[in-house]
Formats: structure tokens, sequence, C-alpha cells
């Protein structure tokens, strides 16, 4: 049996060596998590820096407008809508109302009997409303409109909502649709100037109004 020197407590316990390559290869892994974690950070950075940068300026990128239609699947008021896309996240923030704010009125392409189509839009309309960055179907079941009494502040409130500082009613073809005192006076109240017109002049006078860059809007009725 070996004997124990004084000084000596105990046989030293050597712990295995690793081979250089295992060594090696564990050191070379913590490298590369670092730098994954280094660069997940640089982009998160980045993007955050442009997200900023973009809502400075207010470039997000829009695209354009679309029809959304189909019974039973659009809410009524929503049906025949043609309108800027949900900026969902970016509504958040506040992107909605500024880009809402800085929008202009959509030019009338078309005009026949019973027909009408706004620029950018390819839902074809019989009667319309169009406001800044938007248009929709004018249905008169929505507030139980017809020619006499004829326009009623609830046909025009959707439109009023938006801003804007002129709003033109168009009477139809032959004029048939009534537009009552009362109405007018619910768009002076509101700081808004009217024209009612035959619907010919009201939308050429309305065009006009949009190459001027006036925050306009519209009920157009296209037929008598």
């Amino acid at each position: 049996m070996q004997q124990r020197g004084a000084g000596q407590s105990g046989p030293t316990q050597l712990l295995p060596r690793l081979p250089r390559m295992t060594r090696e290869r564990k050191q070379g892994g913590g490298r590369r998590e670092a730098g994954a974690a280094n660069q997940i950070e640089t982009e998160e950075s980045a993007s955050v820096t442009l997200g900023a940068q973009a809502t400075a300026r207010g470039a997000w990128p829009m695209s354009g407008s679309w029809p959304m239609s189909g019974e039973g699947r659009v809410p009524p008021g929503q049906r025949g809508r043609c309108s800027s896309p949900d900026r969902r996240g970016r509504a958040e923030l506040g992107l909605q109302h500024l880009f809402n704010l800085a929008m202009s009125s959509p030019e009338i392409a078309s005009l026949s009997w019973g027909q009408m189509m706004v620029k950018g839009c390819s839902t074809t309309y019989k009667d319309c409303k169009v406001w800044p960055g938007g248009s929709r179907t004018w249905d008169w079941r929505e507030t139980g409109t017809n020619h006499s009494p004829g326009v009623q502040p609830a046909d025009l409130e959707e439109v009023v909502k938006k801003g804007v500082k002129t709003l033109v009613i168009g009477r139809g073809m032959s004029e048939a649709l009534q537009v009552p005192a009362s109405t007018v006076d619910y768009l002076k109240k509101n700081g808004i100037d009217v024209l009612v017109l035959q619907t010919e002049k009201a939308v050429k006078e309305y065009n006009a109004l949009v190459a001027q860059g006036v925050k306009v809007g519209g009920v157009f009725h296209s037929t008598c």
C-alpha cells in the first residue's frame, strides 16, 4: 500500500482534457451565437430607426383604393365603398388621421344616365357619395330618402364628418331630387359651403374644385 507523506490530503483527481477540436468547436459556437444576437439587435434597431424616420416624414407607402362589395359579407353602409386600405398598427399611431387630412378628393371619371365612376375605383355607382380619400354607393334605403322631400341631413352626415369645406349636391339629370332648406341650413351651420346643381353641372363644378385642391365632397344622383 502506498504511504501518504505529510501535507498530502489524498490523490489528486485530474479532469479529462477535451480534445482541441471540441474546445474550438464550442468556442466557435459561442461566437456565432453572440454574432447572431448582435445581428438581430442591429436589425431591430435599424427597423425602429427607419420606422421613426418614415413616421416623421409621413412617408409610409400607401397602396391604391379598391372596391369592397358583396351582399352578406359587408355591413350596410359599407357596400360599394372605395377608400384607402386599413393601416392597422399605423392607425394606432394616428397616421390614419394624418393621412386622411392630407388626402385629396377623388375626381369623378365618368357620368352617364344611371352610371358614375370615380377615379381610382373600379365600382360603378348609380348614386354615390365622395369625400377626400374615398367614395361609396349612396343608398337611399339607409335613410328612407326619396325624390320628395329629398336630400336629408342624414344623407350628408358621413361626408360632413370627413372634414370637407365644400359639399356639392347633384339633383339628378332632370333635377327631380329635392333639397329642402333645412338640409342647406344644416351644412351652413357646420361651416360648409354648399352647391346644389343639376348632376352634370354638379360633377363639372366638383371636378373643378378638386383640381383647385379644395377639400370637397359630394352626393350625386345619376338618373331623374
